[in-house]
């Protein structure tokens, strides 16, 4: 439909036609629940960024003469996603009047085959640059039945065009099949995803309410890291907070990567790669080999580690550059040292069974590396480029030592899981995966293929981000992401549900929609663009369900309603924030009306911790920093008002008195979320010590030390996890939290 959109232009009907046909909504409803429309040059940016030419009317009438024949093109649709026990009719393309069979070949084994000749690494490294991620073992075929459904031929493309309909039976199995076609000596096949219908949490969780610790996993240090905390440290905090706490899960920030070179971006949800690991958070001293070097090479490790082991007691923010200089040094030391056969074997399989994906990723690595700040060469742009094989080749040592660093990071984060549920815990680690990586990265080189260009994601405006937000990454290209068979996709999740119990999606709406972001524009200059949710959130399940993983899903911002219920539907957890969940007339909602499927918590790590928050340090700091878009008098008796409804709320049910200490305010808020039948009760450690300080205020970059603020108490002094539980406030929330009903 035309409207009328925000920058006082109308959206022609060919347009909004055209818009609506390709997933792009031209208006969406706003955080107070007012419609929005968008504007018609927005609507033209984001299709252009879906290879959709709309720039004249000349080219919109054009795209949408393609578009209604888009899908008698091919033979077969790009991908076919169902769940399981659900009969589906798929449709053939195929030359009008010819006859036509279809079929599915079942998946027999997802586990890589190891060819013989796969012995030394650059051999096995090359195997899988040519084969991908897994040489997949072929089963039984299954014939399948034409259905009686009639549609009228199309003349297509100057063709005559026939469609033919299958029924996929109710009774294939889970996994990844191959659905073929054969007609008039033609053939195509494309990828048949049976997913579950419910992915269920595990019953030692579904019986009682399970609680944990929420970390920033840098921010938690101990007197042996080398300037932030890393994974022996999650090992160890693990092993304490199960065995002195009592706690479940711990949740942590993303672990992924970074980028191999100064400066290094210190945001957790700016990745270089979302699929591989951060470097920074391996222990030297854990590495196998570092016991064994010689005393000269051992002193070498010792001389790097000295000036940032200091920096662990340091209140300052968090110096990662100076960090992965010192680590970096050290562990190529330590790579200089032989390993034993058994130790090589399982670093060669650990690089067979990541594949292309980890070989590109070391690729990108070691060529950052080499172009030392230089801009990248425009043979280079294509990781399958014969530039890019002559330079890996030249640079094979460099790309081992990526791989390396990889397969150290993935058997560190084992032990601490592994530390987790040896200690007690029902599910160990609560993973995070970001919604994007950065649009220089290793996934926007290697994924460039399924990701749209000349757009970002973000969000709209809302009521703690007024000014909108730009995350700066390039989204998944939906039809692109298809016609690959979701396989970036799929290999991103077989990896990042590695060694935890659950995952957290962090923005997991934009499974169903993201705010796409023109060059050049404003966040709030915006458009959604919709995914195939059925799909993304189908095999989001099945290979959840194939780790044995709880999933969270982040469901806080503008969404729309339904997708809550259709969360819940498929078996994937959401958020509940206390500070966040008001009731119409702007009241706390009463714990008895929280989701069981849900991981319910007090704040969010965007806000400062629950004692800051509570004072009102959120509207300061966003004022000093000029980020505010109303009177800062007004926000201030809003924080004020939303304090006192919160004491009411509490007082009322016997949690705290009517005039409640810090302490006991931070203590009733967690016995609140106690009483709510949520699944899951995070606790953020910063509220346990009672830090103050926030760890990122959104829509900064310079002017906050976003992601770099220590774990201190009330009084700015650093705590180190040996004192953690020394911390009488850290025990008495431990207390609470253990209380018995």
């Amino acid at each position: 439909m035309p409207g009328s959109t925000g920058d006082g232009s109308t959206v022609p009907s060919e347009l909004a036609e055209l818009a609506t046909a390709h997933g792009v909504q031209c208006e969406y409803t706003d955080h107070d629940g007012r419609v929005q429309q968008v504007s018609a040059s927005t609507i033209v940016a984001v299709l252009e960024a879906l290879d959709v030419p709309a720039s004249t009317p000349a080219a919109v009438t054009g795209s949408l003469d393609r578009a209604r024949d888009d899908g008698w093109r091919s033979m077969l649709p790009p991908t076919v996603v169902l769940r399981e026990g659900a009969e589906v009719q798929v449709p053939v393309h195929v030359a009008e009047g010819t006859a036509v069979t279809a079929w599915v070949e079942l998946e027999q084994s997802d586990q890589p085959v190891v060819p013989a000749s796969a012995t030394p690494w650059r051999v096995t490294a090359q195997q899988a640059t040519a084969t991908g991620s897994f040489a997949t073992v072929r089963g039984q075929r299954v014939q399948l039945r034409r259905a009686d459904v009639y549609a009228e031929p199309r003349t297509v493309d100057s063709r005559k065009v026939g469609r033919v309909t299958f029924t996929v039976p109710a009774d294939l199995p889970l996994g990844w099949h191959t659905l073929h076609a054969e007609s008039g000596g033609q053939t195509a096949q494309t990828p048949l995803v049976v997913t579950p219908g419910r992915l269920e949490l595990r019953k030692t969780v579904a019986r009682k309410q399970a609680w944990g610790f929420m970390v920033q996993l840098y921010s938690v240090r101990s007197k042996d890291s080398w300037g932030m905390g890393d994974l022996a440290d999650l090992g160890d905090l693990a092993w304490q907070t199960a065995h002195n706490g009592g706690a479940d899960f711990v949740g942590i920030n993303p672990l992924h990567a970074t980028e191999p070179v100064l400066p290094l971006t210190p945001s957790p949800y700016l990745p270089t790669s979302r699929r591989f690991m951060s470097p920074l958070y391996i222990r030297v001293e854990d590495i196998r080999e570092t016991a064994y070097l010689s005393a000269a090479d051992r002193s070498l490790v010792e001389w790097a580690a000295e000036p940032v082991r200091e920096l662990s007691e340091d209140s300052g923010p968090i110096d990662r550059d100076a960090i992965w200089e010192a680590k970096k040094a050290a562990l190529e030391v330590v790579y200089t040292a032989p390993r034993s056969a058994a130790r090589q074997t399982a670093f060669d399989e650990f690089v067979l069974a990541q594949g292309k994906g980890l070989v590109d990723f070391a690729t990108w690595c070691a060529i950052t590396e080499h172009l030392d700040g230089r801009d990248w060469p425009t043979e280079l742009a294509d990781p399958s480029s014969s530039g890019v094989t002559t330079l890996r080749n030249a640079l094979s040592e460099r790309v081992q030592f990526y791989c390396w660093l990889q397969w150290l990071a993935d058997d560190q984060l084992r032990a601490a899981h592994r530390a987790g549920l040896d200690a007690g815990m029902r599910l160990g680690l609560l993973k995070d995966l970001a919604v994007g990586s950065a649009p220089d990265g290793a996934d926007a080189w290697a994924d460039a293929g399924v990701l749209a260009r000349g757009v970002s994601v973000g969000a709209p405006p809302d009521m703690y981000n007024q000014q909108g937000q730009n995350w700066t990454q390039p989204p998944w290209h939906p039809r692109a992401l298809a016609k690959a068979g979701y396989a970036p996709y799929r290999e991103l999740l077989r990896t990042v549900l590695r060694h935890c119990g659950a995952l957290r999606i962090d923005h997991v709406l934009g499974l169903f929609r993201l705010w796409w972001i023109p060059g050049g524009a404003r966040a709030s200059a915006g458009a959604y663009v919709t995914y195939d949710h059925e799909a993304l959130i189908g095999i989001l399940c099945l290979e959840a369900q194939r780790a044995g993983v709880a999933v969270v899903g982040e469901d806080l911002g503008t969404f729309e309603p339904w997708i809550r219920d259709y969360l819940e539907e498929r078996g994937i957890l959401g958020t509940a924030v206390l500070l966040f969940e008001r009731d119409a007339a702007g009241a706390p909602v009463e714990p008895e009306a929280y989701r069981r499927a849900a991981l319910a918590t007090v704040t969010t790590h965007d806000l400062p911790p629950t004692a800051g928050y509570l004072a009102g340090e959120h509207v300061d700091l966003r004022e000093r920093l000029g980020l505010l878009t109303e009177e800062a008098t007004v926000l201030r008796g809003r924080a004020r008002a939303e304090r006192e409804s919160l004491v009411e709320a509490l007082s009322r049910r016997g949690l705290t008195t009517f005039d409640p200490s810090e302490r006991e305010l931070v203590e009733g808020l967690h016995r609140y979320l106690k009483d709510t039948p949520s699944a899951l009760v995070g606790v953020y450690l910063t509220d346990a010590v009672g830090e103050r300080r926030t760890q990122n205020q959104p829509g900064t970059d310079a002017e906050y030390p976003n992601w770099k603020v220590p774990l201190a108490d009330s009084a700015g002094s650093v705590v180190l996890l040996e004192d953690l539980f020394s911390n009488a406030r850290l025990r008495s929330l431990v207390t609470v939290m253990n209380e018995e009903e």
